[in-house]
């Protein structure tokens, strides 16, 4: 794995941990409860203990989930998937808590779009396109 993808994937859970540490303080000052505007659609995907994959419920990123997740499964070398496979399941885990999240569901899109270019990049070593 290379170690630019390594470090982007790590600064961007740093920058959700940081997100979902903010909403949480800023969830214990406020004075109502918040809702979202529109119902968040059902989980359907893997990595749940169903075996089907979660989508996060982003457009973007289940999108680029998918594309991500087609290109380490058919294009890089087996001995090589578990640590893409482990980036996959945090940025699903990660990515779905904050799309469940009304106050930080909005900023989500530029997040995905943003590592879609970096791994977009990053990929082309393994001849993925997406």
């Amino acid at each position: 794995m290379s170690k630019s993808l390594l470090l982007m994937s790590c600064i961007v859970i740093g920058l959700l941990v940081i997100a979902c540490a903010r909403t949480e303080e800023t969830n214990k000052n406020a004075a109502a409860p918040a809702t979202a505007s529109s119902p968040v659609a059902p989980p359907t995907n893997r990595n749940d203990n169903t075996g089907a994959t979660v989508q996060v419920g982003v457009a973007e990123c289940d999108t680029f989930l998918t594309a991500y997740e087609n290109c380490v499964t058919t294009k890089v070398p087996e001995a090589a998937r578990a640590q893409f496979r482990t980036t996959m399941t945090t940025w699903r885990t990660e990515w779905k808590k904050l799309a469940d999240n009304p106050q930080t569901r909005p900023t989500l899109v530029n997040v995905c779009k943003t590592q879609m270019e970096t791994a977009r990049t990053q990929m082309k070593a393994y001849n993925c396109t997406f």
